[in-house]
């Protein structure tokens, strides 16, 4: 292959409005201005990826695209004094995979304000292996140690079988606090107790709790992957002065909550964004992900594909049917 082109997943939109993708050969004159050309060795599969595969225009706007909003490599070229050829990064978030080409091709072209330089005690794998659910997961889980949260305390997390709250689970166990992992639709009990789970409820009967403002304190703070129903009863349940995160909505964007948990009992609601955050934060929790956060069983959270093989996968995440973190190998 001429050292100008590189493979990509193309998503392209048909005349007839249907949309379709395939690991093509593209020209890196046709990437987007920006300050580092990075060579992605990486990248992991999200549910945005899926969306922007599907012709998402909430996602991506135009169409011929190459999702991915998460890429890792080596820098092979730089306009920026920040960055040298060679350097090992990481590039998540901002407008990565959705309207700027992404981390599902060889090659990205972004600004040096997106990029994070690699902390040393991770790999550019184990990184994706994060990705930005870990990314996140580990956003939620710093919020909670600068409100005060510490070692020892009871932590919920809601959603605790999807990318997010796997490693959020994670995360908070290999750290010594105490874990309780909301169960899924379908019992996953053997894999929560695996990663660290000290306890495991089922999902909340919500008509149980109707109409009650305050329900008893459980849990020293909580983690909500969710939203909806899940994220109203963390709010109730967490004891006093405690804190919750909140960063997903796949149970519902809508909260019907009273002003109880905030003014009787103290409770702090921090919101999660992961695309957006300060470069400082950001480069703080990949600090923490790569050094104490860094749990043992990292590598059993995630399975591994090739770039021909990402169609299909995604197909899998429509379907409702992937389990864990999904990596795509994209080396030559």
């Amino acid at each position: 292959m001429a050292d100008n082109t590189y493979r990509a997943l193309v998503v392209r939109e048909s005349q007839d409005g249907k949309f379709s993708c395939a690991v093509e050969n593209l020209t890196k004159e046709k990437l987007p201005a920006g300050d580092v050309l990075v060579r992605v060795r990486y990248s992991s599969l999200n549910y945005k990826d899926m969306l922007s595969a599907s012709g998402n225009r909430g996602v991506t706007r135009k169409y011929p695209h190459t999702p991915g909003i998460d890429a890792a490599g080596t820098i092979e070229e730089s306009a920026s004094p920040d960055f040298k050829p060679g350097e090992e990064v990481i590039v998540t978030s901002y407008d990565l995979g959705m309207n700027t080409s992404g981390g599902l091709g060889q090659y990205i072209r972004v600004p040096a304000s997106w990029v994070v330089k690699k902390p040393a005690n991770i790999s550019l794998r184990e990184s994706m292996i994060f990705g930005t659910a870990g990314f996140t997961a580990g956003l939620s889980v710093l919020r909670l140690v600068d409100h005060g949260i510490k070692e020892g305390c009871s932590i919920l997390v809601t959603g605790a079988t999807g990318g997010v709250g796997s490693v959020a689970v994670s995360i908070l166990s290999h750290a010594g606090f105490r874990v309780t992992a909301v169960n899924g639709i379908n019992d996953e009990t053997a894999f929560l107790e695996s990663i660290g789970a000290s306890e495991i409820i089922p999902i909340p009967d919500t008509a149980e709790s109707a109409g009650r403002p305050l329900l008893k304190e459980r849990w020293d703070a909580a983690v909500d992957t969710v939203g909806g129903n899940m994220l109203v009863f963390a709010l109730k349940s967490v004891k006093s002065d405690g804190a919750v995160t909140c960063c997903g909505n796949a149970g519902s964007a809508d909260i019907s909550l009273t002003v109880y948990p905030f003014i009787l009992r103290g409770i702090s609601l921090f919101g999660i964004d992961s695309q957006n955050c300060p470069m400082d934060r950001r480069t703080r929790t990949w600090n923490m992900l790569a050094g104490n956060w860094k749990f043992p069983w990292l590598g059993k959270l995630a399975s591994e594909v090739a770039l021909d093989g990402v169609v299909s996968q995604i197909e899998r995440i429509r379907a409702g049917k992937h389990h864990g973190r999904i990596i795509v190998n994209i080396q030559d």
